[in-house]
């Protein structure tokens, strides 16, 4: 029998902001263990939180982003569950009435654009964070727990079940991470935790409706790990059902060094967690006025802008994907081309060049030793004539070691193109008279035999001759 996945996620955002969400602890990343906490964020007797208006604004953002109902009244509730890094025994969350439902998003797939819907977006605050001794919670022989991250605030974004595949739920987190910094609601540095997601996944028959069983694999931080995780769940589950076992729904951990998920415990429903409305919190009342203006102080976010890449600069869908699918991309590359280049120049030195020095050293393009406006000056150089594309790749390279202007280095290297028609064609004619092989096969109808002149009088001149000039001199006499 041939099965079909189903897969649903739970994105948690954590928000910018600078302090938590019930009290004033301060937010910030890699603080020494237990220093950024107070008597609210720990559930002493007798405290009270109150709620961080900066949260409630992030909250209905993210919800008109991603195409959401904003729900006008809302409120808190209770989750009660026990664990050791969560202090209250309860979690401050959202449960019937959100702050934003019915939403979609749409990415790219092999078979073109898929709508993925999200049943809501809620507000919650986060749990502490379990340190153990050994690499995971299965072989430790001791855990501590670091309070600091507890109280910082949360926004979880579920999705339907509408992902049929790892990659489709990897582009799906992509595009989630993309608007959540589009929107700068979050800096979504996965590595520091600030967005991971809970995975739902189970199988079905190929043609079914009715959904399987489902396991829950929790806070996964890195998009490999999204799709391994996936990727061995569901041949794990493949498996189990071709050997005639059955799914228990659980909650499992995916381990990295291994390349394996592993079983935690029993997966609760939500009447297990006794969700109660959160008695020292006002319900949230948002005015239809006060939506509209948040509404007003979004950005252009990715789809919208990626569309306009194209119309107005004639990018293709492609790189105009690859230029908007982060916020540092395109404004990386509106900032050249405010700067004079050209739209299409700018986008192939962006996705060429640049992007593959950025990655062979690990960089984000907002990292990038060269900026966008001396890349947009480079790009000025050939277009006037005075570098050609290949010395432009030298001259980036020397950009990348070095803060100097494309100018400057031109000068400093002699990089200067010839242009010079008598210095080229001395040069071409040498060549001809060096490699009557060539010249054979190109006047026997060989016209590829060209490439090799070419490539000559070019390794002649160190690059620096005009690759058009040196291609018509040649034909020129050739065909004479």
């Amino acid at each position: 029998m041939n099965y079909e996945a189903v897969i649903g996620l739970e994105i948690h955002c954590e928000l910018k902001t600078k302090t938590k969400i019930f009290c004033g602890c301060e937010t910030g990343f890699g603080a020494e263990q237990n220093t950024h906490v107070c008597p609210v964020c720990l559930g002493l007797p007798g405290v009270l939180p109150t709620i961080n208006k900066r949260v409630v604004e992030f909250g209905i953002k993210a919800g008109l982003a991603t195409n959401c109902t904003i729900n006008q009244y809302s409120k808190f509730d209770r989750k009660n569950y026990y664990y050791p890094d969560l202090p209250k025994n309860w979690q401050t969350s959202q449960y019937d009435l959100p702050i934003a439902e019915h939403g979609w998003v749409d990415i790219d797939t092999e078979s073109g654009k898929k709508r993925i819907r999200l049943t809501r977006i809620h507000m919650e605050e986060d749990a502490g964070k379990l340190v153990h001794s050994g690499t995971n919670i299965k072989d430790s022989a001791t855990s501590n727990v670091d309070y600091n991250r507890t109280g910082v605030p949360l926004l979880e974004i579920v999705s339907e079940p509408d992902l049929s595949s790892a990659e489709e739920a990897r582009a799906y987190m992509e595009k989630i991470k993309a608007i959540m910094e589009y929107i700068d609601v979050s800096n979504c540095r996965m590595e520091e935790g600030n967005l991971r997601a809970d995975i739902n996944v189970s199988l079905r028959p190929e043609g079914s409706k009715e959904l399987g069983t489902r396991t829950e694999m929790k806070n996964i931080n890195s998009f490999k790990s999204l799709e391994d995780a996936i990727n061995y769940e569901i041949e794990r589950q493949t498996e189990v059902l071709e050997d005639g076992g059955h799914i228990v729904q659980e909650t499992r951990t995916w381990d990295p060094e291994r390349g394996i998920t592993l079983s935690m415990r029993s997966k609760e429903n939500a009447h297990d967690y006794r969700y109660m409305p959160e008695p020292d919190l006002p319900p949230i009342v948002t005015t239809a006025e006060q939506i509209e203006a948040f509404r007003k102080e979004l950005p252009e976010l990715p789809d919208a802008r990626r569309e306009r890449l194209q119309q107005e600069f004639g990018l293709s869908d492609y790189d105009a994907g690859i230029i908007t699918s982060t916020r540092a991309m395109a404004e990386y590359f509106d900032a050249m081309v405010s700067e004079g280049a050209d739209a299409k120049a700018a986008a192939n030195w962006m996705m060429g060049d640049l992007s593959k020095n950025l990655n062979a050293e690990g960089k984000e393009i907002q990292d990038s030793p060269v900026d966008a406006k001396r890349l947009a000056q480079m790009i000025a150089l050939i277009d006037k004539g005075t570098i050609s594309s290949k010395i432009a790749k030298t001259v980036f390279k020397e950009m990348w070691a070095s803060d100097a202007s494309p100018e400057q280095i031109v000068k400093d290297k002699g990089l200067v193109q010839i242009t010079d028609t008598k210095e080229i064609e001395g040069v071409v004619d040498a060549v001809i008279a060096a490699n009557p092989k060539a010249v054979e096969e190109y006047k026997a109808g060989k016209k590829k035999a060209i490439g090799a002149l070419v490539g000559q009088v070019m390794k002649q001149t160190k690059g620096k001759a005009n690759p058009q000039m040196v291609n018509q001199l040649l034909a020129s006499k050739l065909d004479n």
